[in-house]
């Protein structure tokens, strides 16, 4: 409250800036991954970070509906942009995946904002490497393609099918909610469900219910270590019309908080937000929602990361104990 929300250089959510190599003391890290060369459909992704860090100025100190205070749980700060290659995604990924491996290494817990859903699989790479990660992934689209256009691995249609493969993914601890839309093909999804993802589409989701849904993910991924993607186009267009591939009959801005909101508790490691393409949006709608949708997810991984020190604090006094 010392300078009004709309003055001074935008950061996500305000926080202080920092140099990765100097963020010593740092969490959770705000990353931005400015890249959208593996697009498929409308571009424009490449600007959803600085769009984001924008409008999620306009956020405050603590969560009305769930009480959490981010700050007060852990110490965050944007640590700027991964400095892509916006016409080389084998490049690119290979970047993404170096700075990402630096955080883990730092113990920093990633929040990205993308940039198209390509960027998820290096980071999923970085933090996924030692031991395959759970998924919850809020999308249109499942994203488990094999190759697009000639077999191209490296689209934003691919990452999940790559994480996968490359074993930093465990598919048993997958689930992907929000799934609907025209197919390329009609086995388009049959290979992710072969391997254990459970795929919750849009009709399914709105015909159960939200609260089930949560519970089904919650369950499905357990109590490991699990990452978070959230894709901006599962909001119907009506909400979020800047983004590269829309579909109609999506999730409005309300069910979405419902649905982030209820996977507070699990053991989130990391998480990102993609596909926030504003030059599609002129009114600014779509970088608001993410804006918002980015700083829910950051109190899910501030309430993980207190509640995995709290636990480390007791497992370290009763080690104390037993050995006096």
């Amino acid at each position: 409250m010392e300078t009004p929300r709309f003055s001074g250089l935008p950061s996500f959510m305000r926080l202080p800036v920092r140099a990765p190599e100097a963020a010593e003391g740092v969490e959770i890290g705000l990353v931005g991954i400015p890249f959208d060369g593996a697009t498929t459909n409308r571009p424009g992704a490449r600007l959803g970070p600085r769009a984001v860090r924008e409008a999620s100025t306009g956020t405050r100190m603590v969560n009305h509906a769930s009480g959490i205070a981010p700050y007060a749980l852990a110490a965050c700060a944007d640590l700027g942009d991964v400095p892509v290659n916006p016409i080389d995604a084998a490049e690119t990924c290979r970047r993404i995946e170096a700075f990402f491996a630096d955080l883990r290494a730092a113990d920093i817990v990633p929040l990205s904002v993308g940039g198209d859903h390509l960027v998820s699989y290096p980071v999923l790479r970085a933090l996924g490497a030692g031991r395959p990660l759970g998924l919850v992934h809020i999308d249109a689209h499942s994203d488990t393609d094999d190759g697009q256009y000639g077999g191209t691995r490296l689209t934003h249609g691919t990452p999940f099918r790559r994480a996968i493969e490359d074993g930093v993914l465990d598919p048993r601890r997958c689930v992907q909610i929000g799934i609907r839309g025209s197919l390329d093909a009609p086995d388009e999804r049959d290979w992710a469900c072969a391997q254990g993802v459970r795929v919750i589409a849009m009709e399914e989701a709105t015909a159960r219910g939200l609260p089930e849904v949560a519970a089904e993910a919650r369950a499905i991924v357990g109590a490991g270590p699990t990452y978070l993607s959230f894709d901006i186009d599962v909001l119907d267009p009506a909400y979020a019309p800047g983004t590269g591939t829309p579909e109609i009959g999506g999730f409005t801005s309300r069910e979405a908080l419902y649905l982030v909101r209820a996977l507070r508790g699990l053991d989130l490691v990391g998480a990102d937000l993609v596909e926030v393409a504003p030059s599609l949006d002129p009114a600014g709608v779509t970088a608001l929602a993410g804006g918002q949708i980015a700083f829910e997810i950051l109190c899910l991984l501030a309430d993980a990361v207190a509640t995995r020190r709290a636990q480390a604090q007791a497992e370290a006094r009763a080690e104390t104990q037993a050995n006096t």
